[in-house]
């Protein structure tokens, strides 16, 4: 293919918009990165010479000549302002180096990608900031959030990206490349043939996989029969594909009962101010009055319950010194008693950063205050990292696979599909054919480089974490690939021409747009 265009690529990772570059015919001159995995993976997999890496972005005074700039800028933070003295001035946040070799090197477009954060409204002037400093440089941008499912990648994966013209004619010509009608799923992409579990149905089963449409946009996937594609493992929320714990521990159906009648009532505000809300034993006997003591310790001693301090009586005055964060606890009592998940949102707190735990331990060992309620809650209560290391596992019949991040996570695929009529033999053929036979995996290096969009055989270390980290933070190729393709459509890169200095409209020419439904799951 004839090059047509020449590009820097700047936090260049892995080269996952080289990779999208160089399939649409342009040429990347040079990168900047300084990881040493990415660095080594670039070297390797596009067979450049090490002299083409740029380094220290913010050691850079500019940029060769070229066409294309693009950034996946990190995230770190976006208290990127500085001290708004000008682009020389603000250097060494990431964010400003970036827009301060824009400004210097003067491409016809550049494309910018950041986590969809950026575009959240408790970050608006952090976008703003950027956007003005990008109206600054002369550049005539808009911003948009895209999910790559949208566009052929069998991940929800939500990216802000910020695309600018130096000429307002090519920017007033681009347009979003249209959503793809054909989905990439997740069987498309498995090492493993499909297994077809027997079903506990007395119907005949299904011998084919057919393509499931998602059915909004808190599901990630739900087959012909409204069952979810995947099972989601924690105690705190119900349904139909949730595994709780005391599914996975050998439990009474007594237990069952009690750890049922805890999910159904620790969020009402009978118990307590938050979302969810431990239980006392007297509580527990408002709901249920045979339930004992001793049962509800039964639970804890196998890990499916704990039991935690609620509150904190004052039990003498302080007769020496106290800190200052033990002074803002001891003055939000009521009654003489403090009760940690009434105050954990006081503004007073919050403003010192008092913890409140370590606070009422240290009074506590002053023999200030002392327990006089403990109450019963669910061992894990962390949604995101799910039961004994499981948060989910994906079918095979599922659309698509949450976002992959660099610190890996703690979702699951199986090869193993599933028929069944209603939810009751759903449950149990997961249970048996699934969960019971541990028939689940992480996905695999070369699942994870397809989904992402990169040839399988692309080279990455070894080790788990280490891969995971330069795949996690890659841009998804195919959504760079179109994208690209809709800015040479515009004929940016067919002429040559100049611009001067800060030639741009009064204001931005159009809206920034949100494209795309919001995942559930974010990265």
């Amino acid at each position: 293919m004839k090059t047509t265009f020449t590009a820097i690529d700047l936090f260049a990772g892995i080269g996952g918009f080289r990779m999208a570059i160089e399939r649409c015919g342009g040429q990347t001159i040079a990168f900047s990165e300084i990881n040493s995995d990415a660095i080594s993976a670039y070297i390797e997999n596009y067979n450049e010479e090490s002299s083409a890496n740029l380094g220290d972005i913010t050691k850079l005074d500019d940029l060769p000549q070229h066409d294309l700039l693009t950034a996946g800028v990190p995230c770190q933070s976006w208290s990127i302002a500085g001290r708004n003295l000008g682009f020389d001035d603000d250097r060494g946040q990431l964010w400003n180096d970036a827009l301060f070799l824009l400004k210097k090197s003067r491409p016809k477009v550049f494309i910018f990608e950041n986590v969809k954060g950026l575009a959240d409204p408790r970050n608006k002037d952090a976008l703003d900031y950027i956007m003005n400093r990008i109206k600054e440089a002369g550049y005539h941008a808009d911003y948009y959030v895209l999910d790559s499912f949208d566009y052929g990648v069998p991940q929800s994966r939500v990216r802000i990206y910020i695309i600018g013209f130096l000429d307002a004619c090519f920017h007033d010509a681009f347009f979003l490349p249209r959503k793809v009608d054909s989905h990439v799923k997740l069987i498309d992409i498995l090492d493993d043939e499909v297994i077809f579990a027997p079903s506990s149905s007395k119907t005949e089963q299904n011998t084919k996989i057919y393509p499931f449409p998602s059915t909004g946009v808190t599901s990630l996937s739900s087959n012909n029969n409204g069952f979810n594609d995947y099972f989601l493992f924690n105690d705190l929320r119900n349904g139909h594909t949730t595994i709780h714990s005391w599914d996975m521990i050998d439990t009474t159906d007594r237990q069952k009962e009690i750890c049922l009648l805890l999910l159904r009532n620790r969020r009402k505000k009978d118990f307590g101010p938050l979302d969810g809300n431990p239980l006392s034993l007297v509580q527990f006997q408002q709901l249920d009055y045979t339930i004992t003591e001793n049962e509800l310790d039964e639970l804890v001693s196998i890990d499916i319950l704990k039991k935690e301090k609620y509150s904190y009586a004052i039990i003498r005055d302080p007769d020496g010194s106290l800190t200052p964060a033990e002074m803002i606890i001891l003055s939000k009592e009521k009654k003489g008693i403090i009760t940690p998940d009434e105050i954990v949102c006081d503004r007073e707190i919050k403003i010192n950063k008092v913890n409140i735990t370590e606070t009422l331990n240290s009074l506590k060992s002053k023999g200030i205050v002392d327990c006089c309620e403990e109450r019963y809650e669910f061992r894990y209560t962390k949604i995101s990292t799910g039961l004994f290391g499981i948060n989910r596992i994906f079918l095979p019949s599922s659309n698509i696979f949450p976002t992959l991040v660099a610190s890996d996570s703690n979702d699951f695929l199986t090869p193993v599909h599933i028929t069944a009529n209603n939810v009751m033999e759903y449950r149990k053929d997961f249970m048996e054919h699934v969960l019971n036979k541990k028939a689940y995996r992480k996905i695999s290096k070369t699942e994870a480089l397809r989904i992402q969009g990169f040839p399988e055989d692309f080279q990455l270390p070894e080790s788990r974490s280490r891969w995971m980290k330069l795949v996690g933070n890659s841009v998804a190729v195919p959504v760079i690939e179109k994208l690209i393709t809709a800015i040479k459509a515009t004929d940016v890169f067919n002429l040559d021409y100049a611009i001067e200095p800060y030639m741009h409209k009064d204001s931005l020419a159009a809206p920034s747009h949100y494209y795309g439904q919001m995942s559930l799951f974010e990265a």
